[in-house]
């Protein structure tokens, strides 16, 4: 790890995430939404919210992934962070994530639920410190993480950046 980087996850008590990355659940509702009130694609009560801290660092990435609720990304500390995602319906989605509005970056960033996306720091960017809020709730088990295979075959057109975040 790099310096600035040890310190960070230390102070932050950040862990290893299993898409890439470092993590730490920092809020997480008391009180949930049960199975019933939720869209079928739910097998469980979920929490009303979560939130985390999300670190990643020059050459790491974000694997593309999938959740069944949606995820707003906000902007913390470190350099600017590119996200991906990718439509049910194939269309790509490139966002900018940071603090520099006359480049195009954004401060916040919505990935909605069922759409694949990933993410790394953009060209130049030595880390980047971001947070990610999820409602309902995070779950693992609402957690796919990508194949290769299975996304190139989903969409062909997207082959350079399906390549780039997964294995």
């Amino acid at each position: 790890m790099h310096a600035a980087t040890d310190d960070l996850v230390t102070a932050l008590q950040l862990q290893p995430h299993p898409e890439g990355g470092f993590y730490r659940e920092t809020y997480r509702a008391t009180e949930a939404i049960p199975n019933a009130g939720l869209p079928a694609r739910f097998h469980g009560d979920r929490a009303h919210s979560t939130a985390i801290y999300y670190l990643l660092r020059a050459g790491e990435r974000s694997k593309l992934h999938r959740i069944k609720s949606d995820e707003v990304w906000h902007f913390y500390e470190g350099d600017a962070l590119t996200i991906i995602a990718l439509s049910p319906g194939g269309q790509l989605i490139e966002t900018t994530l940071g603090r520099d509005f006359a480049r195009g970056q954004v401060p916040q960033h919505v990935v909605p639920a069922g759409f694949w996306f990933g993410a790394l720091p953009a060209k130049g960017s030595a880390f980047t410190l971001a947070g990610c809020t999820v409602a309902p709730g995070f779950d693992f088990a609402d957690f796919d993480l990508g194949e290769r295979s299975k996304l190139l075959h989903e969409f062909p057109q997207h082959r350079a950046w399906i390549e780039r975040l997964t294995d």
